[in-house]
């Protein structure tokens, strides 16, 4: 109990929140896998719910009050890049949420903590709970604290869900070119395997990626040469 104490005192700390009830905050941290066999430990499944509701209102009412000249098909559009799951497992490893997760051992060793759909659950689970806890002006204070700059790279078309695509578009954009991608080694025993990836465009390397799978390594890597050539082009 009293880890269980520190642990969500020095989560409170990172999200910017002080809990009321804390056991509302355990619930959101802990997952499925980990009340197993155990009907009396609630996980966060329910939270998801209220979450994704919760978020889509702050994220909705923030475009219709600031974006009055956006038709509401283009403000749909926007929200939708802005509430998926790749944003809110951006704002979860931004505030590095994987590691306050309770989950199954079995879980944890197959990758769980930086799991994207695991991350992003856990974050929209949190979202409700500060609204249970707090009420919608503190859920919308943290919601929008940790959302901006998704928002702002949504409204200027900065948000890329499929870095492999986008990269090749760009580089081909001018004529034929060469895209590779080169698996530069994996370590780790069998059932957490992690790769290592670099990307050559007409054989010049240009970015470097890891990923518990090789379509992973692959994207992150993708990800890296787009960030280089942004860097180029200033």
């Amino acid at each position: 109990m009293k880890r269980d104490t520190y642990v969500l005192d020095d989560l409170e700390l990172k999200l910017g929140v002080i809990f009321s009830d804390k056991d509302i905050l355990k619930t959101a941290v802990t997952h499925s896998s980990y009340a197993n066999g155990n009907k009396n430990i609630k996980f966060n499944e329910r939270l998801e719910f209220l979450g994704d509701a919760v978020l889509q209102i702050c994220i909705s009412e923030y475009l219709f009050l600031n974006y009055t000249n956006k038709a509401e098909g283009e403000l749909t559009r926007k929200r939708a890049l802005i509430v998926c799951e790749n944003s809110l497992y951006e704002v979860a490893k931004n505030l590095g949420v994987g590691k306050y997760i309770r989950m199954s051992k079995g879980e944890e060793l197959t990758g769980g903590r930086e799991r994207v759909s695991i991350l992003a659950d856990c974050m929209e689970a949190i979202i409700a709970a500060i609204y249970i806890d707090k009420g919608i002006e503190q859920a919308r204070v943290f919601v929008m604290s940790n959302f901006k700059n998704i928002i702002e790279k949504a409204m200027l078309n900065k948000i890329i869900l499929d870095y492999k695509t986008k990269l090749q578009e760009i580089a081909q954009k001018n004529g034929y070119v060469d895209i590779e991608y080169n698996l530069l080694k994996y370590d780790g025993p069998p059932h957490r395997r992690k790769f290592y990836t670099q990307v050559l465009v007409n054989e010049k390397m240009l970015g470097n990626g890891t990923g518990y799978s090789k379509k992973e390594a692959e994207q992150n890597a993708a990800r890296c040469a787009l960030d280089n050539m942004e860097e180029e082009d200033e």
